[in-house]
């Protein structure tokens, strides 16, 4: 279908390169290659999808999609897809373009189209998602797509095939919110007073600087020529006031946009933590912390541009149309010779945007690289060093290096041949004016004076034009800045009160006992097995139920379900009673319980339960403005903890974190389980929170949880058979299965999979 001898599609494909523009899509993330790969080809094809929305069809994770993840999205939207492995000529002569490649092995990029092989040293156009368009001669390409050879000992490389089906165009479009600078420029309203008394400032400043070649002119053309030393005396004074006040105006105006500056920062933050608080919890899953991290320096980036570059430029662009017009004043002529030699300065840098924007996205990538080598080296010397690894490692970062060496250098000397080529222009431009200008003087045409100060005037010009090409680099970073911040900000909230569905829930049905019914659950990525597996539970309200099994079973999973973590699964989870269907009756179902009150009725503790860099009674009483001082004891007590914060010089008030005082595993599990007890909620959930506790402490924190859990709905993860046999129910789970239920007593009877547990990872014996 798609690799055949007929070349229809092969011209077919040629025809709509000439006519369709290729539209490159820059990834967002690290491992966002494959979305914006696909979504390249759909552009291609004229539909434009958002990057989330290509993301979740693809099954995205830290770990990026695979190649059958991208073909599965790829033929939701209405595409034909085959991966297939073949040859060069192959590739060439036979197969639909574009399609996507796997490069280098751990990579997607976009192959649009090829050179006819009639075309002697053509090059190959690769539209990758990390750097652009870029081109490659044959043997680059080769050597970075062939991945295997065939049975025939034909070198070959991994592609998708993508043809566009009858419902690719049947298919609506995917709403893509575009980049808005006027929603950007939105920051800037709340400070609008203040932006008047800088443009004020900026006027001002241009008025005084208007006055200076008039002033110049006077003192040649009537102070000398004249021989009048009080009148050069009275202009001078004049100059020396005009650089005085401006030097005040300017201090001012510095003053007020750093003000400005520090607003517009302030909400641009404020609302990417807004937005960032907002999404579910899977998103901190699927996301590497270096994402987000990056995304708080591109705020930086943003409002850099918008209170330095672009408030300058409007200033820089008014002092342009003011000397050029006092130009065209003295001599038409002489600024038709400046325009003309400032349009070509421009059009000389323009030719090197492309290769700058080109590599300060390879810079970046290197730089991502140099950072996890580096942090590898730091964080994980006490293995290298057991290991006898340390020389590998080093020198995978010096040829890291190496490669940063090499790409400075290709941008040192690309800078430099733009450099110089600017210069010759400028410089030349200037030589022309000033020959002209001094030939009018001798030729009576100008002044002495008035050639000083259209020097002067030729001079202030200048500056505008270097600073515009400065405006056009910073509006391209803030730019790509604003791509990523906006990769977050289109996500889906967790709660979208703006959604055409039904509003979440703020109640709970009079019996909150929980079921399971035909539950199951697979992790987002395409691929993977599905983690529980057509699950019916029960968990009655008020009592303990304890969920055991080995590594890998669900156990931890099902807890974070419990904690609405992710909300793609098949079946119901329902909270109530088990005989109706009326969800506005006696029971609900789970997806319509809004997760944020959901969670206040919730206490956890989690296997990477985290402290907080606060003193103890903040950690524990995390959400609370000011915590209450006899349930923090109260609390405590429960967690078997009072006794050693008491033992601390600060007591409560002691610093943990990386600012204070270190605490041990089973501290920090003791505090984690002091925060859940303090939050006194109707539902606990309990993952291993024993697991890191000495038997003494853990003896006497399950007497104290005993008391704490009457009345209240408990869900514990464990294997400790402490832990677990005072439960009025346990259930066993295999493989995401429920493989027994019962009580302790009963299940040990019957000698299964829970008698095994016991006798094996509990070592009761035989």
């Amino acid at each position: 279908m798609f690799l055949q001898s007929v070349n229809h599609k092969f011209i077919t494909n040629k025809l709509m390169h000439v006519f369709n523009r290729f539209t490159v899509h820059r990834q967002a993330n690290v491992m966002d290659c494959g979305p914006a790969s696909l979504r390249m080809i759909a552009k291609y094809y004229g539909r434009s999808y958002s990057a989330e929305g290509i993301r979740l069809t693809a099954g995205f994770g830290k770990e990026g999609v695979s190649l059958l993840g991208i073909s599965e999205a790829g033929e939701n939207i209405g595409f034909r897809t085959r991966g297939v492995q073949i040859s060069f000529k192959q590739l060439r002569e036979d197969a639909l373009l574009p399609c996507i490649l796997h490069w280098n092995q751990n990579h997607f990029v976009v192959l649009p189209y090829l050179p006819s092989r009639w075309r002697k040293r053509s090059k190959i156009t690769i539209a990758d998602p990390a750097r652009g368009l870029f081109t490659l001669t044959e043997e680059e390409f080769l050597a970075q797509w062939i991945s295997n050879k065939n049975a025939n000992g034909e070198s070959i490389g991994t592609a998708l095939l993508l043809e566009p089906t009858a419902k690719f165009y049947e298919h609506p479009d995917g709403k893509e919110t575009k980049l808005s600078w006027g929603l950007v420029f939105q920051y800037l309203k709340n400070s609008k007073w203040g932006l008047t008394q800088v443009f004020l400032a900026l006027f001002a400043t241009s008025l005084f600087q208007l006055i200076f070649p008039f002033l110049t002119q006077s003192i040649v053309d009537t102070g000398i020529n004249t021989r009048n030393l009080q009148f050069i005396s009275i202009v001078l004074i004049a100059q020396l006031m005009l650089v005085f006040s401006r030097t005040v105006i300017n201090f001012i105006r510095s003053r007020l946009l750093l003000g400005i500056s520090i607003n517009v920062n302030f909400s641009l933050l404020s609302d990417f933590w807004i937005k960032l608080t907002r999404l579910p919890i899977s998103y901190f899953d699927n996301y590497h912390t270096g994402d987000t991290l990056q995304r708080l320096g591109d705020t930086k980036s943003v409002e850099s541009f918008l209170t330095g570059s672009a408030v300058n430029t409007l200033f820089l662009s008014f002092n342009f149309v003011a000397f050029s017009a006092v130009l065209i004043l003295y001599n038409f002529q002489l600024f038709l010779i400046f325009t003309l030699g400032s349009i070509s300065y421009f059009l000389w840098i323009r030719l090197f945007l492309r290769i700058r924007r080109k590599i300060n996205y390879q810079t970046f990538h290197l730089a991502a690289k140099e950072n996890t080598v580096s942090l590898q080296l730091v964080q994980g010397m006490q293995e290298l060093k057991l290991n006898s690894a340390e020389h590998l490692k080093r020198w995978e970062w010096e040829n890291v290096q190496a490669s940063l060496f090499k790409l400075n250098l290709k941008n040192l000397s690309f800078s430099q041949l733009q450099e110089a080529g600017a210069l010759f222009i400028n410089e030349g431009k200037n030589l022309v004016i000033t020959f002209m200008v001094a030939q009018m003087v001798v030729q009576g045409q100008l002044t002495l004076g008035a050639m000083l100060a259209v020097q002067y005037i030729i001079g202030q010009l200048n500056s505008p034009i270097e600073q515009f090409v400065g405006f056009i680099q910073h509006a391209q970073d803030a730019k790509i800045s604003l791509e990523r911040l906006n990769e977050i900000h289109q996500m889906k909230e967790e709660e979208n009160s703006h959604s055409n569905e039904a509003a979440y829930l703020q109640h709970l049905p009079e019996h909150k006992s929980i079921f399971f019914s035909n539950f199951s659950f697979t992790y987002p990525g395409v691929g993977n097995d599905p983690v529980l597996k057509n699950v019916n539970i029960s968990i009655p309200e008020g009592k303990t139920t304890a969920i055991v099994g080995v590594s890998g079973s669900g156990k931890t999973t099902l807890l974070k379900l419990l904690l609405k973590f992710y909300e793609q699964y098949e079946g119901d989870i329902i909270i109530g009673t088990k005989n109706t269907e009326n969800t506005d009756g006696p029971e609900l179902k789970f997806k319509y319980i809004s997760p944020s009150y959901w969670r206040k009725q919730c206490g956890a503790v989690l296997q990477d339960g985290y402290i907080f860099n606060d003193s103890i009674a903040r950690n524990i009483a995390v959400g609370y403005d000011q915590p209450d001082f006899s349930r923090l004891v109260s609390a405590c007590k429960t967690a078997n903890i009072l006794s050693f914060i008491e033992s601390l010089p600060n007591g409560f008030n002691t610093k943990l974190g990386t600012d204070g005082k270190g605490i041990s595993q089973g501290q920090k599990q003791r505090l984690l389980i002091a925060r859940a007890v303090y939050k006194d909620p109707e539902y606990l959930f309990f993952d291993e929170a024993t697991n890191s506790l000495d038997a003494n402490n853990e003896k006497a924190i399950v007497e104290n949880l005993q008391e704490f859990f009457k009345g209240r709905t408990v869900v514990v993860v464990a294997h400790r058979l402490s832990t677990v046999k005072t439960a009025d129910k346990i259930i066993v789970l295999h493989e995401g299965k429920i493989a027994e239920e019962g009580t302790h007593n009963e299940l040990s009877n019957i000698r299964g999979r829970y008698y095994e547990l016991v006798k094996n990872q509990l070592e009761l014996g035989n």
